[in-house]
């Protein structure tokens, strides 16, 4: 590590931190940083073979910072672990650059085997506190990640997820709008993915209630419309001559 690199890590934190008011309060009180520090130290022994001193010093700067990164991990220029309590790195994770992670995340892994077992987060990409990001899946650049979401697929570049598991609720960032966004969320309301679900179905049942209601009202007026058109039977009043002939038989016939 360079001193240009560490002069970057101080301006990176200091440009998405309203509460770091100078170098020397980020160099001071800022675990994520020291943290990083030992890391580079840590991955430099690792890369070199001394794997054990590499993991020995990952353990003491989890004890002294609260972060733990493993230091087989591959990170990029300029990452910022804001509060940094609880932070989990694994072995295989890999981090671009401008990556920013807030205390509680994890980039963990769900498999046993020895090959790539934890995400890759492409450059630019902000988790926000509590999120859990397992599996060896991409997500794309620009990505963001609301607090406590678990993500277990690909993220597409740009997307916001939010949800257990993580659901893709807003669109890619329209340019002119800021790069960076505090918890990775942006001050516009949020879409509830399951309140959106439940609005498209009683979208859905009130659409076939209305087909319902004018298909019995359309039967109803067919039924209506036959029963006009049908003819009563014509009822013929009998004449008096043949009331009086119909008597005639009538005797006659009780006689025999």
């Amino acid at each position: 590590m360079d001193f240009k690199t560490f002069q970057e890590d101080i301006a990176s934190i200091r440009s998405r931190d309203p509460a770091a008011h100078s170098w020397l309060e980020v160099i001071l009180c800022y675990p994520g940083l020291h943290a990083l520090l030992i890391y580079r130290v840590a991955h430099w022994c690792w890369g070199r073979g001394f794997r054990v001193l590499g993991r020995f010093l990952s353990h003491l700067g989890k004890i002294f910072t609260g972060v733990e990164i493993h230091p087989g991990a591959t990170i990029g220029r300029r990452l910022f672990i804001d509060h940094g309590t609880g932070v989990v790195i694994g072995e295989t994770a890999v981090i671009g650059d401008d990556v920013t992670l807030y205390q509680g995340v994890s980039l963990g892994g769900t498999s046993l085997h020895q090959g790539k077992r934890h995400p890759t987060l492409e450059d630019g990409v902000i988790v926000g506190s509590g999120a859990q990001v397992l599996g060896p899946f991409t997500v794309g650049k620009g990505a963001r990640i609301g607090a406590n979401a678990v993500v277990l697929t690909e993220v597409p570049a740009g997307a916001t997820m939010v949800g257990i598991p993580a659901r893709m609720v807003l669109r890619k960032p329209k340019e002119g709008e800021p790069a960076f966004c505090a918890y990775g969320l942006s001050d516009e309301n949020l879409p509830d993915p399951v309140a959106r679900a439940m609005d498209s179905l009683r979208a859905q049942v009130a659409a076939l209630m209305d087909r319902v209601e004018e298909l019995e009202s359309g039967l109803q007026a067919g039924k209506d419309k036959s029963g006009a058109g049908r003819r009563k039977p014509r009822v013929v009043a009998a004449t008096t001559e043949e009331k009086e002939e119909g008597a005639t038989i009538a005797s006659a016939r009780s006689q025999q």
